[in-house]
């Protein structure tokens, strides 16, 4: 079961480093859990690239896949990977849910990560470590297997955005990039976001957070606050992020 779906986690991957629309979301509830939800959309990327692709090598078995499910993100985890996992990083995985939406010669590529955490400290976890939890194992065998069908380093997309620092109570949320932290990341990807500008294609970035009551104060000034409080929406590019990653820093009291 796992081997079907490689080439898509490869994707998946792909799709957490750059060349994607990316969209947060957070839903706070009254019980004080939140669900949170990881968009990315390789799907204008995907149309550019597959422009420059060859007949031949669209009619490889790679460009015919067609997905559209939803599967529990720890399953679909290589074992070797799971092994690596302590108590803690398993059941985050366990209570996290990834669902896939590709079709590459209609040029759909949507991939979205989905987690309940139960309260305060449950998210501030959560958010710290899921970049963490690493496939590059898995990577590397399947670039030594398969031809990769964008043409991208695998190895070199996959960074994890590990650069935020995270504050966050019953009544705060409060996220912060490490520059240090960032800095290296755009090293890491540096090619990849050149490839992507010189074929035009835009890395939107959207930050959505729900609250079940209004928020009292929020630091970001480009930050829209809706008129009763309870939605906070935060819209930028990597472009004007890597000019200056504080634009990405939010602090949030509710």
């Amino acid at each position: 079961m796992k081997k079907l779906y490689l080439p898509v986690l490869f994707f998946v991957l792909l799709c957490f480093s750059s060349c994607v629309d990316i969209e947060e979301q957070y839903n706070f509830k009254q019980d004080g859990s939140c669900n949170v939800v990881y968009g990315f959309d390789m799907s204008s990327a995907v149309s550019v690239l597959m422009n420059l692709m060859s007949d031949s090598v669209k009619a490889t078995p790679q460009f015919s896949l067609v997905k559209d499910t939803t599967l529990n993100f720890y399953s679909a985890l290589p074992d070797t990977t799971q092994l690596k996992m302590n108590a803690e990083e398993a059941n985050m995985a366990k209570s996290s849910n990834l669902s896939i939406k590709m079709n590459l010669k209609k040029s759909i590529m949507k991939v979205s990560v989905n987690h309940l955490a139960k309260n305060s400290s449950d998210l501030e976890y959560y958010l710290k470590h899921i970049s963490k939890i690493s496939m590059n194992s898995q990577l590397k065998s399947i670039s030594k297997n398969e031809k990769q069908p964008m043409g991208f380093d695998a190895q070199q997309l996959v960074a994890g955005e590990d650069y935020y620092t995270y504050e966050i109570t019953p009544h705060k949320f409060y996220r912060v990039i490490d520059k240090t932290k960032f800095n290296a990341f755009l090293k890491r990807t540096s090619s990849a976001f050149s490839m992507a500008k010189a074929m035009l294609i835009d890395m939107p970035y959207k930050v959505i957070l729900n609250f079940a009551k209004p928020v009292k104060k929020v630091n970001n000034p480009k930050a829209i606050v809706s008129l009763d409080r309870k939605r906070v929406t935060l819209i930028t590019n990597m472009d004007d992020v890597i000019k200056n990653p504080s634009l990405m820093n939010l602090k949030i009291d509710f």
